[in-house]
């Protein structure tokens, strides 16, 4: 081999070994822009507009969890490749557990069309959307939604560093499937038990101060709002556990973190941290497992809501909201403020 074909082999061996650190140096933000843009520029100019609305207007905070229309394209209207591209989106923001969650509901979807009456009519397995706002952008504001019947994945990011996540929607039905190939399938199995971890680390007195209802709401209390505000101020605080069960409200919240990558689950956990000892601690409903039960993780900036109220029990609603940060409001809010100093600068 001649020195200059050794040379260049080296190089391109350096190339290759250089590309994956590249990639792993990448912000979620930019892995995000770039799996979007693929995706974007392989659906045909015709499809196109419906796949991505303006950023500005109603849709993008119009958020549901249940079977309806939405905006976007659907599983149904894409080719196996752009499918793929939506995996490899939301594998871009979500965990090897976060991603296997959204496998999981959607395969749900197919266990109701067995045991419902009516599945096969209500129940599809390709009726979950992708949806852009705005054109992906290194520097003004854009977002993505990927929904369908229980799953409502809401990210809004500015710039290469700023993602907002929430809101964050899981919902599973049956919450256990209980006969067929899937038998024994719990989807949310985490947010149920650790919260009962938790529960069962109580002495009598905490109990009695975390239990606020005997009964359950129906769902969670704060629906497909918009936009929400703290819930009334019930159920224990962080401030009146002992160490081993902080820890565990931790490990609660860090269920849920959990769902997303690295960066973007450490976001979270930052904004659970802040005000710690002002967490509250609520449950509503049975004690007893496989009966109807709700409770909720309360802080100062964020709300996470978790309800088995339906099928007695057996199904099961969850969410992340942020006070202010939900659908990037204050990511917005800081861009815009600083558009406007910036447009004032002589």
């Amino acid at each position: 081999m001649s020195l200059r074909s050794f040379a260049q082999l080296t190089v391109a061996s350096l190339l290759t070994l250089a590309a994956p650190a590249q990639a792993a140096q990448e912000t979620p933000a930019a892995r995000m822009r770039s799996a979007s843009q693929a995706l974007i520029a392989s659906v045909d100019a015709g499809r196109r507009a419906k796949l991505v609305p303006p950023f500005e207007g109603e849709a993008r905070a119009d958020w549901h969890y249940t079977p309806r229309s939405r905006p976007g394209l659907s599983f149904a209207e894409l080719d196996k490749a752009q499918r793929d591209a939506v995996h490899r989106l939301l594998k871009a923001a979500l965990s090897a557990i976060g991603h296997r969650k959204v496998l999981n509901i959607i395969e749900l979807e197919l266990v109701l069309r067995e045991i419902e009456t009516f599945g096969s009519l209500m129940r599809d397995p390709e009726k979950y959307f992708i949806v852009f706002f705005g054109s992906p952008d290194a520097k003004t504001p854009w977002g993505w939604r990927f929904e369908g019947h229980h799953l409502s994945l809401n990210f809004t990011l500015r710039g290469d560093n700023a993602v907002a996540t929430t809101p964050s929607f899981f919902g599973a039905n049956p919450a256990e499937v209980r006969k067929g190939p899937k038998q024994g399938l719990r989807v949310l199995a985490a947010e149920e038990d650790e919260a009962r971890s938790l529960m069962n680390l109580l002495d009598a007195g905490q109990k009695r101060i975390a239990i606020v209802d005997g009964r359950t709401y129906g769902d969670i209390l704060t629906t497909n709002k918009d936009r929400v505000s703290p819930l009334d101020n019930r159920g224990i605080e962080a401030r009146a556990m002992n160490e081993q069960q902080k820890a565990q409200l931790r490990k609660l919240v860090e269920t849920y973190a959990d769902n997303f990558e690295p960066t973007l689950r450490s976001a979270r956990l930052a904004r659970a941290a802040d005000g710690f000892d002002s967490i509250r601690f609520a449950w509503a409903g049975s004690a007893e497992r496989g009966r109807q039960h709700y409770y909720r993780v309360q802080g100062p900036k964020f709300l996470i809501e978790y309800d088995a109220s339906q099928n007695d029990g057996n199904h099961v609603h969850t969410v992340w909201r942020d006070y202010d940060g939900d659908f990037g409001r204050d990511l917005l809010r800081e861009h815009y403020a600083a558009a406007r100093a910036s447009a004032h600068r002589h």
